[in-house]
């Protein structure tokens, strides 16, 4: 499989992934040879005459082994991420040419190897794993024509603030022991070397035209300005050494102390100083006044590519647009009505003025906020097994979001533990602004970023063991936050929902997903403005002033993701409704919800294909 050239979405990838289940291949769908996977490419080189099924097992499950071998040698921010210590020095420039033409290679090389194995003499999970690596092996060469080099960095995608996260000792980055310490420091040569390359490659997409918004770029400067301090102790770098472990010798905290202060100030400090200003005094000069990805040149075609591979549908940006246009209507009907049961007076724009500015909605401090949700872990905890048989084995935690990234960050995300439960995932909440936080959206987004959703499929999937480990640690964007999303959406059968004012954060965090639908394809393909992006949004939602700015320009930054979400959601509950339907009272909701997770991310028409023979298998 090819590995993207952007480091943060490499690392992303592998952090969104943990419940032991050796039983997958029986719940595998046995898809007929002469009809595979709507949308996938089924193409085979014929195999020996000789060659058996259970020989062809062995050969793809081997080729998959070796080839996520390999895979880590060259992406070591994975491997470090999922919890293998091999690599923790080591740093390849990502957005070099050279790597570009590395994972090329190493993209053909695989995928030949693959389709060396008759696709006919598989069945069940090798079947699926043969699918979905050829899909998306096929989906990223197919992508290799967009110059994504050109444009590394943003204010969502910003890899100086990502390489800040691993320096401080609050990610995945171990700071155990010496070694690891020492490994670090390896790893900071390398990021030199990548924050100049990002340089020289941002230079290259000013000659091309291929540049990113102003609007976006302003709001990298302070992200970077941040780790540009006078002395090492100022720096989130310097944190490892704040809380060097006690049974390290005298003599190397000595040396570490000296070797982390040279390399913040002779290295990363110069290093940040001239990212940020090449950004400040020169290519902000040339960033774009516009906002759509299709104001770049073949930027039409980049869109709709961005579509296939985000949703893995073959939907167009019209229908998209349509369908979040019907979304938000219905949504809104509903607002209404929770606005009648709550007794409250008035229009849904006063409704929306309301619940943004009482003070009873919000709390007054980070660590009440913080509280409350760890309570909420609590809650949900005890009413998950109701409609799940499958957990992960680790738990989470509840963090803010560090200081030094919360003024741009989300207003929350999910980061998985290692496959083994020692780390636990971390569900983390951005503190900044209490008035993006409001109460009433807190059993929404701790079932959307904790359980049963992110920390349940991506942590299950992750802790599947004979799976292919490009799918233990992989997966696509439709079915990751599709599966959180409808998460959401059984939070009532859960038993939360039971305050009106709950349900309606519920209600408002869906309107915020059915608008994403509306606005990410009027940006991206239909020219809208900032500003009419944001006007539409604040029209259609209670979201604070900020998070609607935030997110915004988020889809800006990112196009296309957003749109996983819903059209994610859309195909699970219709999958669900589809169930019932034909099993009716032999439907059982936890044998659903383990059918969908227990075979990890797959793409779309993959799932409708897998479910539709877990219900013939049912009747």
């Amino acid at each position: 499989m090819k590995l993207k050239p952007t480091l943060l979405v490499l690392a992303v990838t592998s952090l969104m992934a943990g419940c032991d289940n050796n039983n997958t291949s029986k719940h595998a769908p046995n898809n007929n040879a002469d009809n595979p996977p709507v949308a996938l490419d089924a193409k085979k080189v014929e195999s020996s005459n000789s060659e058996t099924p259970e020989q062809a097992a062995i050969d793809l499950k081997q080729l998959f082994s070796n080839n996520f071998e390999q895979s880590l040698s060259f992406n070591p921010i994975q491997a470090t991420a999922i919890g293998d210590a091999r690599f923790n020095d080591q740093l390849p420039n990502f957005f070099s040419e050279k790597y570009r033409k590395e994972s090329h290679d190493f993209t053909v090389k695989w995928l030949e190897k693959i389709k060396s194995i008759d696709r006919n003499l598989l069945s069940g999970q090798d079947r699926i794993s043969y699918d979905i690596f050829i899909y998306e092996s096929e989906q990223s060469l197919e992508g290799e024509q967009f110059p994504d080099e050109l444009i590394p960095i943003n204010q969502s995608s910003n890899i100086a603030s990502f390489f800040a996260q691993l320096g401080s000792g609050k990610s995945f980055q171990p700071f155990k022991t010496v070694k690891d310490y020492d490994d670090f420091l390896q790893r900071i040569a390398g990021a030199v070397i990548i924050l100049d390359q990002t340089v020289d490659n941002m230079k290259q997409g000013i000659e091309k035209r291929v540049v990113q918004p102003k609007a976006l770029m302003e709001k990298v400067l302070p992200q970077i300005s941040n780790h540009i301090v006078k002395t090492a102790k100022e720096s989130v770098f310097f944190q490892p050494i704040d809380n060097i472990p006690e049974n390290f010798s005298d003599e190397d905290k000595a040396r570490l102390t000296k070797l982390y202060t040279k390399a913040i100030e002779k290295d990363i400090v110069p290093t940040y100083k001239k990212l940020h200003d090449f950004i400040a005094n020169d290519y902000l000069n040339h960033a774009r006044e516009s906002f759509g990805l299709s104001e770049l040149p073949n930027g039409v075609n980049w869109y709709n590519y961005t579509i296939k591979t985000q949703t893995t549908t073959d939907m167009t940006a019209d229908e998209i647009h349509q369908f979040g246009l019907a979304e938000v209507a219905r949504i809104r009907s509903e607002m209404q009505q929770v606005m009648t049961d709550v007794g409250f007076e008035g229009s849904l724009a006063d409704w929306f003025n309301h619940v943004q500015t009482d003070e009873k909605f919000f709390y007054k401090d980070s660590e009440a906020l913080l509280q409350g949700y760890r309570d909420l872990q609590e809650k949900v905890n005890k009413l998950v097994p109701s409609m799940f048989d499958i957990a992960p084995k680790a738990d989470y935690e509840v963090r803010a979001v560090e200081a030094f990234r919360a003024e741009s960050a989300s207003g929350a995300s999910y980061m998985a533990g290692t496959p083994d439960g020692s780390r636990p995932g971390i569900f983390y909440v951005n503190t900044f602004n209490l008035k993006a936080q409001p109460k009433y959206g807190m059993e929404t987004l701790s079932i959307h970023e904790a359980a049963p959703g992110h920390h349940f499929q991506l942590s299950i999937q992750q802790e599947i063991e004979d799976m292919p480990s490009f799918r233990r640690f992989g997966g696509n964007n439709a079915f990751v936050e599709g599966w959180a999303l409808y998460a959401e959406s059984i939070g009532k059968e859960m038993g939360m929902f039971t305050d009106p004012m709950q349900y309606y954060g519920r209600l408002n965090d869906e309107m915020l997903r059915a608008m994403r639908l509306v606005v990410d394809t009027g940006l991206h393909s239909k020219n809208w403005s900032r500003q009419r992006a944001i006007t539409y949004m604040m029209d259609n939602s209670s979201l604070a002033d900020t998070d609607v700015v935030s997110e915004v320009e988020r889809y800006i930054a990112w196009p296309g993701q957003a749109l996983g979400y819903k059209i994610g959601q859309k195909i699970i509950s219709a999958l669900r409704a589809e169930a019932e339907k034909t099993l009716g009272d032999k439907f059982d909701i936890k044998a659903f919800h383990r059918e969908i997770l227990i075979d990890g991310a797959v793409p779309m028409e993959v799932l409708k294909v897998k479910v539709r023979e877990w219900i013939s298998q049912q009747s």
